[in-house]
């Protein structure tokens, strides 16, 4: 007998039809392919990552799991209804059904509240036996251990980096603006075998692609001692090259950092935020100390370790006049790469309590708290300067220009090891890397948010 088919959705087209914006993103996030990995064998699974293809309507499936952030929650229960209109039974998941149930509950069949581990293989059976309930509530923060292997094998070959998974989720520091704050949960790290299995099941990949991977924790150095120790196993794997995201406070640590480059990291995501002292106060950011960007970045690029920064314009305290300093500022720090976005006072946090309280919203539309719209007032600066800075601090950043520089000075800082033909391939992979995620920057600059600000 046929089984039946669960298609998961990773939804991520906030602005409907007429604005569908496909992403030359390197990497999917990765909670479809772990919800996957969870999925019972009682039915058939097809994922679907709307950040690079369309959803289609048609599918045979029999049921739809729809995870989705909050800006996407608007077009979440669009798509939910189109879906129930053709008799496909809809469950919803993910850091906005866990938050905000009750504002989804009536769109769908089933709602997911909390982390998946525990849960959904018991959703997935109910709703296989016709007795789906409305809500479904997951034990808060539980251990991390026996989580299975994301399943890669599912994930789109548009992306260059399937092999995506997690050490640890939530993070020490009580950013005002992040929303992991909302509910906060305590910093937990999985057993190191299991996330070395997850780097190590990836047999049905092709070679080039097993060989490039990316843990997407909030903050890797939230334990310092945990992630030195993981990092130690992970350079046995020998990967070509390996992406992690962690506070900045943690390039204090060399020992820290000699293990990234002996698990050959070749990127590390770092928040940086602002480098206007008074705006990382503002937002509570204290592990932040702009006067230590250059030397820290450099300790990086030394060992040849690429760095993509998280930036954000529209705080309180930034000023028309930080503003007109920053692409120089930018040059003197000399990131590989910055993800300029427009801060966002997300529903639930202290950023938005404030802004809330103070009269400031401007724009109650979820579907614009993504990054790319200004939904409330500055203190100190006009919507006008915003956008202006946003767009002049891309130009000049992302000019082909200043790429080809800021790749020749990564080239010349690194000191990378091995033999001729090791540091050759090295310096050209890491050269294809930066170019990849300069690309992916420009084009949605120039897509999303200049396209926005002429219309």
């Amino acid at each position: 007998m046929k089984k039946p088919k669960l298609l998961i959705i990773v939804l991520f087209q906030n602005l409907g039809d007429e604005r569908t914006y496909f992403a030359k993103s390197p990497a999917p996030p990765v909670s479809g392919a772990l919800l996957a990995a969870l999925t019972p064998s009682i039915v058939e699974i097809e994922l679907l990552h709307e950040m690079i293809r369309p959803i289609n309507y048609e599918t045979d499936a029999n049921y739809i799991a729809l995870s989705f952030m909050d800006f996407c929650a608007a077009h979440a229960k669009e798509v939910a209804k189109r879906f129930r209109e053709k008799g496909k039974k809809v469950i919803a998941g993910g850091r906005y059904a866990s938050t905000y149930p009750e504002e989804i509950e009536d769109y769908m069949d089933a709602t997911v509240v909390g982390e998946a581990e525990k849960i959904w293989p018991i959703v997935v059976h109910d709703l296989v036996n016709n007795r789906l309930k409305k809500l479904y509530y997951a034990p808060f923060a539980p251990p991390l251990d026996n989580i299975p292997p994301p399943r890669y094998d599912l994930i789109e070959k548009d992306f260059t980096v399937p092999v995506v998974t997690e050490a640890t989720r939530g993070c020490i520091y009580k950013c005002s603006y992040c929303q992991l704050n909302i509910n906060p949960a305590p910093h937990r790290k999985r057993p190191i075998a299991d996330v070395v299995n997850d780097l190590s099941s990836t047999q049905k990949l092709p070679l080039l692609k097993r060989k490039i991977a990316m843990l997407q924790d909030n903050n890797l150095g939230g334990d310092l001692a945990y992630a030195k120790n993981l990092l130690r196993e992970i350079a046995k794997l020998k990967l070509w090259s390996l992406g992690v995201q962690f506070s900045f406070d943690c390039l204090h640590d060399d020992e820290f950092i000699d293990l990234l480059e002996q698990a050959h990291c070749g990127l590390a995501f770092i928040g940086l935020e602002s480098l206007n002292e008074p705006s990382l106060a503002f937002v509570h950011k204290k592990q932040n100390k702009t006067a230590e960007y250059k030397e820290l970045f450099m300790k990086l690029k030394k060992r040849g370790i690429l760095t993509f920064t998280g930036m954000m314009i529209a705080l309180d305290e930034d000023t028309e006049e930080y503003y007109d300093k920053l692409p120089d500022k930018l040059e003197e720090i000399d990131p590989s790469s910055i993800l300029l976005s427009i801060s966002i006072p997300i529903p639930g946090t202290p950023f938005h309590k404030l802004v809330k309280e103070e009269g400031r919203i401007t724009d109650e539309n979820l579907a614009h708290y993504e990054g790319d719209h200004l939904v409330f007032q500055p203190k100190k600066v006009t919507k006008e300067q915003v956008f202006s800075a946003y767009k002049n601090i891309n130009k000049k950043f992302y000019s082909w220009r200043n790429i080809i520089r800021r790749w020749w000075r990564f080239i010349s800082a690194a000191h990378f090891k091995g033999n001729i033909f090791k540091r050759l391939f090295r310096a050209v992979f890491l050269s294809a890397m930066m170019i990849k995620i300069s690309i992916f920057q420009r084009h949605h600059a120039r897509m999303k948010v200049y396209e926005m600000q002429s219309s």
